[in-house]
């Protein structure tokens, strides 16, 4: 294999991570890569390889572009809720390439851009019902992100968490206080969900 397996040097190093600006746990949640990420436990996948092939193929259709530039391009498109890491973009962009659907092409720098091949167009125009449904999806994780990410959503989130400090952070809080903020919270959780 043509390897650009690694991450090119001077790019940033991008983990894959879900909620970047922090409702819930980082990597909970529908949206996230078993196994990847924190946590791992329970979550199913954005896209499987094959998703992920069609989807980083439709952004090079639309402009040459390099990897870094592609982890970009998914992150904006999903408000920042998913990041796609650069050990789940560059082997995919191999496979690309073997595949004869993308080619490399001169640019400036260390990085590798690509743009699709006419093998790589014929391929979308007959996905295209499913690239329409893959880039839907990523515009469904997007409105996620700005409904939980919402500056009313944040203050409360803030409230809680100062709260818990404020009062569970005190010496010699008891078991049962500790057990009582957890119902509490547990409870709060539940009604959220019945809304």
């Amino acid at each position: 294999m043509r390897g650009f397996h690694h991450h090119p040097q001077g790019e940033p190093s991008h983990r894959h991570h879900f909620g970047r600006r922090g409702f819930g746990r980082p990597g909970h949640g529908w949206e996230g890569h078993a196994g990847e990420g924190h946590g791992g436990r329970g979550r199913r996948r954005v896209f499987d390889s094959g998703e992920l092939r069609l989807v980083l193929l439709k952004l090079i259709a639309d402009e040459p572009r390099h990897g870094y530039e592609l982890i970009r391009a998914i992150e904006e498109l999903t408000g920042g809720r998913y990041v796609p890491s650069p050990g789940m973009i560059y082997p995919t962009l191999t496979m690309l390439d073997e595949m004869g659907h993308i080619a490399e092409v001169k640019s400036e720098g260390a990085r590798k851009s690509f743009a699709v091949t006419p093998d790589g167009t014929a391929h979308l125009d007959e996905r295209k019902v499913e690239v329409a449904a893959l880039f839907a999806r990523l515009a469904e994780l997007a409105g996620l992100q700005e409904r939980t990410d919402s500056a009313p959503v944040r203050r409360a989130m803030g409230n809680l968490r100062e709260a818990l400090i404020l009062r569970l952070g005190r010496d010699g809080v008891q078991k049962q206080t500790v057990h009582d903020a957890v119902a509490i919270i547990d409870e709060a959780a539940q009604r959220i969900e019945r809304l």
